[in-house]
């Protein structure tokens, strides 16, 4: 299995990024990565490193795109980016996997335009999972597409479905419509509608419920347009860092707090890795043509290696050839 990583792509690149992958390389076994970029700057972080170098390549890349840059301009005349000829490798089947910290606005528009969606697929979309009292739960969209039509919200429930199930292995993964309230007819027009398409579709659906609902851990899969799902997704962030942030000026702001501290640590400790992004990892773009990984920009070395983890294991599942099937049989008819 190869994964290729954006090496160039971030504000902590190249170092945390391939710091990362040799992280993961040492982890575990199974896949091999190829890190597209500048090959002195690649070669520096590497100086250190003590691993199975028969694991690692380096493609040469010339062209750097930044967050400034237009996505389709970008697109056009930084063929020879890191972020485009990765987006180049899965569209030619040359790589399994796809990871990148780079320009999101560039990376969303390359997975339309050169990776291109699964046959039957409307939309692609952000499905970033979080943690919740039961376990993990995906917001779907999270900001790819900020006005939907019904079908784009039972086509985000199937994917986001296939994915708990094979990724996170979840039997039958439960579905929430996410909603001002949980009654049915609560909503507007657009919203209503796909409750009535979700009540009829062949996945776990439970209902409308609320944005409280999800730390709960009341559904496995939420869906929602990408303005509300973006907007709920930042909102659980800066909760998250504020819990932690405080939980810290509690614990060391006196000698009692110290002492408290040294009696809970480890439960405390295990929290905070709950909260902790770097421990999620990347977003996978779901309903494109390949296992495509969105990583925070600012991402540490941490969440690189996750991210290579998860996709692994994503691939492994053989969860592209399954959602494949899945679309091909609702074009035919069959589910």
């Amino acid at each position: 299995m190869r994964i290729v990583v954006d090496a160039m792509g971030g504000d902590n690149a190249p170092k945390e990024i391939v710091k990362g992958c040799v992280e993961a390389i040492k982890a575990q076994d199974g896949f091999e990565i190829e890190l597209l970029g500048d090959p002195r700057k690649i070669e520096e972080c590497l100086e250190n490193e003590t691993f199975d170098r028969s694991r690692l390549f380096i493609t040469e890349t010339f062209d750097e795109i930044t967050n400034s840059d237009k996505p389709t301009e970008a697109i056009k005349k930084k063929q020879n980016s890191s972020l485009i000829v990765g987006m180049k490798k899965i569209q030619s089947k040359a790589a399994n996997v796809f990871i990148s910290a780079g320009s999101t606005g560039v990376l969303l528009a390359g997975s339309l335009l050169i990776a291109g969606r699964i046959k039957g697929v409307v939309r692609p979309a952000l499905a970033p999972v979080v943690p919740s009292i039961r376990g993990q739960t995906m917001i779907i969209d999270a900001g790819m597409n900020t006005q939907i039509k019904p079908i784009n919200y039972l086509q985000f429930a199937i994917m986001g479905s296939e994915y708990m199930k094979y990724v996170y292995n979840i039997e039958n993964p439960k579905v929430g419509l996410i909603n001002v309230g949980t009654e049915e007819n609560k909503g507007n027009e657009v919203v209503k509608s796909a409750y009535e398409i979700l009540k009829k579709a062949d996945i776990n659906f439970v209902g409308n419920i609320e944005g409280r609902d999800i730390p709960e851990g009341k559904v496995d899969v939420v869906v929602c347009d990408g303005f509300v799902g973006n907007t709920m997704l930042k909102v659980m962030e800066g909760t998250g860092s504020y819990i932690i942030q405080q939980l810290k000026k509690m614990y060391s702001s006196s000698i009692l707090g110290k002492i408290s501290y040294m009696m809970i640590r480890h439960e405390l400790k295990k929290l905070m890795k709950q909260l902790d992004p770097e421990e999620i990892g990347g977003t996978p773009i779901l309903g494109v043509n390949g296992i495509i990984y969105k990583c925070h920009g600012n991402s540490k070395a941490k969440a690189i290696k996750n991210t290579i983890l998860k996709a692994c294991s994503s691939a492994c599942m053989n969860f592209m050839e399954r959602l494949t099937v899945t679309f091909s049989q609702m074009e035919t008819g069959k589910v």
